[in-house]
């Protein structure tokens, strides 16, 4: 847990670093475009990762299949995927872009898309609990990331230039997971893609697909749907409110990654054992969220103000609003894990599938009214419905729709007794 911690907490650090400067050198207008590109085609990333990730880390666990078989199928798919959407993303750019060099920008991020099939390594240690070796790569990712784009500042490089470096960073990630997992544990040589593991981890993950996919569109498409709207300057000032909540939410998403595993050997032990670990995990997660959304919303006027600058003023009511949604993702991700370690994957697609339209059906209605505080608001109110106030509605869910109603009423008492947790 502390190794998770920090290293995601250098690399959101570090990510939010590069952001302020790089917005101060780029203005609203440019940094807007540069983050509608990138929103963009993480839209596709999500299907060439395929839901797998999750499942992977859960099949690791279990110990039922050499990890050279799961790791090197995984990445097998992720790469073969990883093409196909990359050119899927450029294509469709090209035929919904009017600016063709917005479109070459896409082209040129997509290839990140192929480079993150490499976060099979990163699984792999995650699910054997040593997240040490991965996260120092991490850690030599954001400092380098940090050096390049610094040099390009003092180039006064284009904006083209900074694209490729968001690229690279992705291509500098993959290399320090290799190194990592070879002075570890063992040759990338050593992977075996099997057929039918192949079929296995397709057939178990597909509806986590659609999940992600739902998940991924009602995270992300808020600030593609403000670009065809509004404009790129409207981008921008969101986009300064949601590096900030990048944060903020890697609380909840760094604890369920590193207690999924646990949870799933709890409840080999025994059910009694995991109910109550699982209702420590989920009361943790959302009251330790919802204090950091607070202090977050109360500062949000003087973290615009010294960080990005007064030019980006009008993002820090969209970041007071905004801040409440770390406290959503804390609700709706601990439920998130609890279904996969129960195996209850299939509906997701439901749950997280309301939220999606929810999201889409609330912008097209409220964004061109009240403009980007609409999308603030939106976002948190997708997160409840398809974290929460959905799984009232899949029967399969209910028991979590119970767990999650008592964390909101009672979880708090949980925070003074968290060691019980990790016993």
């Amino acid at each position: 847990m502390f190794w998770a911690i920090l290293g995601k907490t250098v690399s959101l650090v570090g990510s939010l670093l590069v952001g302020i400067i790089v917005a101060r050198y780029l203005g609203p207008t440019q940094y807007g475009l540069m983050s509608y590109v990138i929103s963009y085609v993480f839209l596709f990333q999500v299907f060439a990762l395929f839901g797998l990730d999750a499942i992977e880390m859960r099949e690791e666990s279990r110990n039922e299949r050499p990890k050279e078989v799961i790791i090197g199928t995984a990445f097998g798919l992720k790469v073969l995927f990883g093409f196909i959407f990359m050119a899927i993303s450029i294509m469709t750019s090209w035929f919904m872009e009017a600016d063709h060099h917005t479109t070459l920008l896409v082209a040129i991020y997509s290839l990140s898309i192929v480079f993150n099939a490499f976060v099979v390594i990163r699984n792999h240690f995650t699910a054997i609990v040593q997240n040490k070796a991965a996260i120092k790569a991490e850690i030599s990712r954001t400092l380098l990331s940090l050096a390049i784009k610094t040099v390009l500042l003092l180039m006064n490089a284009p904006l083209t230039w900074f694209v490729c470096a968001y690229m690279l960073d992705f291509v500098v990630l993959a290399i320090g997971y290799s190194i990592a997992y070879r002075s570890r544990i063992g040759k990338l040589g050593d992977w075996q893609f099997d057929v039918h593991c192949a079929k296995y981890l397709l057939k178990e993950s597909f509806p986590l697909l659609l999940t992600n996919a739902a998940v991924i569109i009602y995270q992300r498409i808020d600030q593609v749907m403000i670009g065809q709207m509004i404009d790129s300057e409207a981008v921008g000032y969101f986009s300064v409110a949601s590096r900030f909540v990048e944060v903020l939410v890697f609380v909840p998403m760094i604890l369920s990654q590193t207690i999924t595993p646990l949870l799933v050997r709890a409840r080999e032990k025994s059910q009694e054992e995991y109910i109550e670990k699982a209702r420590q995990f989920m009361n943790f997660s959302f009251w330790l969220s919802m204090m950091i959304s607070i202090v977050f919303s109360l500062s949000a006027t003087l973290l615009i103000r010294y960080t990005f600058g007064e030019v980006y003023m009008p993002a820090a009511i969209v970041l007071q609003v905004m801040a409440f949604k770390t406290a959503s993702v804390a609700l709706s991700n601990t439920a998130g894990a609890m279904l996969v370690t129960e195996g209850l994957q299939r509906w997701a697609i439901i749950r997280d599938g309301l939220g999606c339209v929810a999201c889409i059906g609330l912008n097209l209605w409220l964004l061109p009214k009240y403009g980007i505080i609409a999308a603030a608001f939106i976002a948190i109110a997708s997160n409840v419905i398809a974290g929460y106030l959905a799984d009232a509605l899949i029967p399969a869910y209910r028991h979590l729709f119970v767990c999650q109603t008592k964390t909101l009423l009672v979880g708090w008492k949980d925070l003074i007794h968290i060691r019980r947790l990790f016993k």
